[in-house]
């Protein structure tokens, strides 16, 4: 999300994540602008649903888990969701899993037509909700706020009415002796479901993770058909995961 923001917008957002409220005037001292262009910064953001205005000034709407994620590796994240967006075609019925990631291949389906996708991702609802060739459904579930997901077993039941041509999961780590994992087994039930009601999974991972293990086991490596991973993933491991049937996408 924040992607598309000002940089003072963004400074904004980073303040909320430190420091969870701030005043009309505390932002205005620290920025460096009126209180007047604050008001209007901090309306602009509220209606994309980034903060809550509170008392004369705003507390953040997304956890600062998000915050921090989203500023990682932004590059990087924004070619591989650019990639994998290129392989969605006209009509297509696709899956995305929650993921700062995975979120973003709707943000680079522009142009494309009579998509429909099923998601348990607020994120990737914020970008899809703009694109009016996009047909969006929410899984339902619990919503957890540090990852903008809704997961439980409403969300997972839900999954088990649809059928996807394609699906795009996330993880926070992968590696060829452990294969994918993660740190909440809510959200490795997310993955488990789509990846049975798609006829292909695509891993959508930036190079960091690699060698990375979470607490949870989701899958094999084996069980998805490849990764779309950044060119900072070395030639070794290509070449070790092309040796496991895997296809490799360098973004």
């Amino acid at each position: 999300m924040l992607y598309d923001l000002s940089d003072r917008e963004r400074a904004i957002l980073e303040l909320l994540a430190d420091r969870s409220y701030l005043s009309v005037s505390e932002f205005s001292s620290i920025l460096g602008v009126s209180e007047v262009t604050i008001r209007g910064d901090l309306s602009a953001l509220e209606e994309k649903g980034y903060l809550l205005r509170s008392r004369g000034g705003a507390i953040p709407a997304i956890h600062r888990n998000i915050i921090e994620r989203q500023k990682l590796h932004v590059a990087e994240k924004q070619k591989i969701a650019r990639k994998a967006a290129e392989l969605v075609h006209d009509g297509d019925r696709i899956m995305i899993e929650a993921g700062t990631t995975t979120a973003l291949i709707t943000r680079y389906l522009v142009g494309k037509q009579d998509v429909q996708i099923v998601t348990n991702s607020m994120l990737a609802f914020s970008y899809a909700r703009v694109n009016p060739q996009i047909n969006l459904i929410l899984t339902g579930g619990s919503f957890r706020r540090e990852t903008e997901s809704l997961v439980g077993p409403v969300a997972v039941q839900s999954l088990g009415s649809f059928n996807a041509r394609l699906a795009f999961v996330g993880t926070d780590g992968f590696s060829l002796a452990r294969g994918m994992t993660t740190q909440l087994t809510e959200g490795a039930e997310i993955v488990r479901a789509m990846s049975k009601r798609a006829e292909i999974t695509w891993l959508i991972a930036d190079s960091s993770k690699f060698g990375k293990i979470g607490f949870v086991s989701v899958l094999p490596l084996q069980a998805v058909h490849g990764i779309i991973t950044d060119a900072g993933l070395s030639q070794e491991a290509v070449q070790a995961l092309q040796a496991e049937g895997l296809e490799i996408l360098l973004a």
